[in-house]
């Protein structure tokens, strides 16, 4: 190799790297503010009795929502589930509007109307979880059908868990996905339990990804708690539904680091499981490596969890502020007025 090509390569090394690093930074914010969100809620205000309804996280899963969003275009649609907060950031919905929706406050996405996690903002293409979680996916098969009726070039990013996945309305959806060939990719939580069933417990196959050959239906496992393969599978998956090829599945395998809500205490999870994924977590093995690859110092992380944690004192002392609504309200915005 001369010395022009060398100089051009290292140069487009040099680019590479570069960007790999900023991505590095952006996924270490939006993992480390749901985590910071995610405690502040499930640690604090749920015990101060300051959070209206039931509290679920997604603590330790952090890599899944963040590095699958990263990769959404602007006319995608997100159908995240109870423990993908990161989602909302992402898409544009403020820490602020988020703890103001867990403390039913006017400033929260429903403005007080409805439990803490049903909140969706579709202006942002962000929405609602429903509680029986699979019934997300046939919803989200429709937001496809109604992207390729639209014209657009979108792609419904469809959320669930793996117990989600024994559930008649998963296949149901898929099934409608696979064979209207919609541009859906569907990406599987595998926390390893279904509130408190075990995943051999539940299913016979080996693994969630398994579930796809049946629909015809590309799937692939992805370490859960590396962001950079959740977002290198992601755009694999994206491109692969935005070209009209179909549906294409992800099984993020990864851990619930916490009992099924903030009142269970996952006494039938062994510890020795909390002990062996609690050495993967994803925030700390994004910490390690943007370390090692000289992308950042120990001072600039230990810098940017300080402003996380300023930017969610704030947001909660915005929720805290912000006034209950007025009952004489209670039907305004529920109904379609013609």
């Amino acid at each position: 190799m001369n010395a022009v090509h060398a100089t051009s390569a290292d140069a487009q090394h040099a680019q590479e790297e570069g960007l790999r690093a900023e991505l590095a930074h952006k996924f270490l914010y939006y993992m480390s503010l749901m985590r910071e969100v995610e405690d502040r809620i499930e640690r604090k205000l749920y015990r101060q009795g300051k959070v209206v309804g039931g509290v679920y996280v997604g603590r330790g899963q952090e890599a899944i929502p963040v590095g699958s969003a990263l990769c959404a275009e602007p006319e995608d649609v997100m159908l995240p589930s109870h423990r993908d907060m990161a989602v909302f950031f992402i898409r544009g919905v403020s820490a602020r509007r988020v703890l103001a929706q867990y403390m039913g406050r006017v400033d929260g996405l429903t403005r007080g109307r409805d439990g803490n996690m049903h909140m969706g903002d579709m202006k942002a293409g962000v929405v609602s979880i429903i509680s029986a979680l699979a019934a997300t996916v046939p919803v989200a098969a429709g937001v496809a059908l109604a992207l390729r009726y639209q014209g657009k070039n979108g792609v419904a990013f469809s959320y669930f868990g793996d117990g989600a996945t024994s559930r008649g309305d998963w296949h149901e959806g898929v099934n409608l996905a696979t064979v209207q060939k919609l541009p859906v990719v569907f990406i599987c939580n595998n926390n390893q339990y279904a509130y408190s069933t075990p995943l051999h417990m539940q299913m016979a196959c080996a693994n969630v990804a398994d579930r796809g050959a049946a629909y015809n239906m590309p799937s692939e496992i992805v370490d859960g708690n590396d962001v950079f393969a959740v977002y290198e599978a992601t755009r694999r998956a994206a491109a692969h539904a935005r070209a009209g090829l179909g549906p294409y599945m992800l099984e993020c395998k990864t851990f619930r680091m916490t009992g099924h809500s903030a009142h269970d205490a996952a006494h039938y999870v062994p510890k020795e499981m909390f002990e062996e994924w609690g050495k993967l977590d994803p925030i700390v093995r994004l910490e390690q490596r943007m370390l090692e690859e000289s992308w950042a110092k120990r001072d600039d992380l230990d810098a940017a969890q300080a402003a996380v944690k300023a930017e969610v004192d704030d947001a909660v002392a915005f929720a805290d502020r912000s006034p209950w609504p007025d009952p004489a309200t209670l039907l305004e915005n529920v109904y379609q007025n013609e």
